[in-house]
């Protein structure tokens, strides 16, 4: 394993949101258009806050993607729509700093963070939602073992455009 990943606590805000800012044009195709007031030092303190009252109420848990080598956040995941009682089920999104695309890192976290939603969070199900254009997610889903299960057109509303997304999700059951 070259990275892990961790709870963000307010000592990352600063590396939280340098990532941001130098990833900012690459990730807006992929993410829902954000108020200039979202990128600020400020508003990531504030992030990293709602995170731990979320993390508090079970609600979501969002991860920091740190290489082991030298300690860097290099990118986001996040185990998002926690739902208890019969689903017992979580959505997963990820973002990966675009000078470590292409290293298998994201994989590794995306493994790491499904297999902290089976084993310590007992979920049963994490699905994932990706826009048929992102191939790179494709993959990464595919080798952790999600499954496609569907499209849906309209299912987000991406930079500002309702965007069609394939549908997948892996089960309990199915982790190795």
């Amino acid at each position: 394993m070259s990275v892990y990943i961790r709870k963000l606590t307010k000592q990352d805000a600063t590396s939280s949101h340098q990532l941001l800012l130098r990833n900012r044009e690459m990730l807006r195709p992929f993410q829902p258009i954000r108020s200039e007031s979202s990128n600020t030092l400020d508003a990531h303190y504030t992030m990293i806050q709602n995170l731990e009252r979320n993390w508090q109420a079970d609600r979501a848990y969002g991860f920091g993607i740190f290489l082991k080598d030298s300690e860097q956040l290099i990118g986001r995941v996040n185990l998002d729509n926690v739902s208890r009682g019969a689903w017992q089920n979580c959505t997963i999104g990820y973002h990966l700093d675009q000078e470590y695309h292409g290293r298998g890192y994201m994989t590794e976290a995306v493994r790491l963070a499904v297999n902290y939603a089976f084993h310590n969070l007992k979920l049963h199900r994490v699905q994932a939602a990706v826009m048929p254009h992102n191939l790179a997610s494709h993959r990464v889903l595919e080798k952790v073992g999600f499954q496609k299960e569907g499209f849906s057109p309209k299912y987000l509303q991406i930079n500002g455009v309702w965007e069609d997304h394939v549908l997948y999700a892996i089960t309990v059951e199915n982790w190795i």
